[in-house]
């Protein structure tokens, strides 16, 4: 229960896209996408409680704060459209943000923030209408209504399964970003769909290992470090598969084990020393 003297903390966990294919533009311009996505334990923290102020208060500290909009950010989006209909009863929020994830990343730190304070702030209320809300905020908001494995359709349907994949990774951020709308700009090519509603097992490390990311095409190409980084990756030991998610600029290492993910960490940093890198697990 939220109270007005002590904060409530909640963790907001880091996604990534296991495959994204872009199978085409739709009239509106946007890009009809189709993706396997999963968790990793690698999370923002938000801390919240009731505020006797006139207005909400948002307040960003952590490694990955700087850089950040105060005026314009996913979490000051939704309070603004949580009391445009009254859902927070007049109510107002003090809100601290602990941001571990770095942004433009591809890791959905903003969106699964926001994600995870609305399910947090209105539970049951939104059962019939989270997509509804969350589309109003970012297209990633809604993948972080479960921390469940999800397959994204191409027709805009979210499917959680629970299967599970059980990976230890190692996820790198170089010193620059990637800007998601010049990547999809820049896409001229599209891939056919792979995913159906049959009762494949989608993440199947046999199969996982084969899929691919239509995005690190153009990212690459005006990214070349990020093709470097790319590369490095594929060389490590005892790798399973390495992928870029999202629209980077994170490139993520599959291991089955801790020990195999701790010694490709320790040869990343080593190599790259003014990049960031974790080593992490899947959820």
């Amino acid at each position: 229960m939220l109270k007005r003297t002590k904060f409530t903390r909640i963790k907001s966990f880091a996604k990534v896209n296991l495959s994204l294919n872009v199978i085409g533009r739709l009239k509106n311009n946007y890009h009809q996408i189709e993706s396997l996505v999963t968790f990793v334990n690698l999370h923002d923290e938000i801390l919240v409680r009731y505020s006797n102020r006139m207005r909400h208060t948002i307040t960003f500290g952590g490694k990955f704060s700087k850089g950040i909009k105060k005026n314009n950010n996913t979490v000051k989006n939704l309070l603004e459209l949580l009391d445009s209909k009254n859902y927070l009863n007049n109510k107002k929020l003090e809100i601290k943000l602990i941001k571990n994830i770095p942004h433009s990343a591809g890791l959905g730190g903003g969106s699964m923030n926001a994600a995870s304070l609305m399910k947090f702030l209105l539970k049951k209320k939104l059962k019939n209408n989270f997509n509804n809300i969350a589309n109003k905020i970012g297209s990633d908001v809604r993948l972080g209504g479960q921390r469940k494995n999800l397959i994204l359709l191409k027709n805009a349907k979210v499917l959680k399964t629970n299967k599970k994949i059980l990976l230890y990774v190692v996820i790198c951020k170089p010193n620059f970003g990637c800007s998601t709308n010049f990547i999809y700009s820049r896409l001229k090519k599209f891939t056919k769909s792979e995913y159906n509603l049959g009762k494949q097992n989608y993440f199947n490390l046999r199969k996982l290992v084969n899929y691919k990311n239509d995005l690190e095409i153009i990212a690459f190409k005006y990214y070349p470090k990020l093709r470097k980084l790319k590369t490095f990756f594929d060389s490590l030991p005892d790798l399973e598969f390495s992928r870029m998610t999202g629209s980077g600029s994170a490139i993520v290492g599959y291991f089955k084990s801790h020990k195999d993910a701790k010694k490709a960490n320790k040869l990343i940093k080593k190599r790259y020393k003014s990049y960031w890198s974790v080593i992490s697990k899947t959820i």
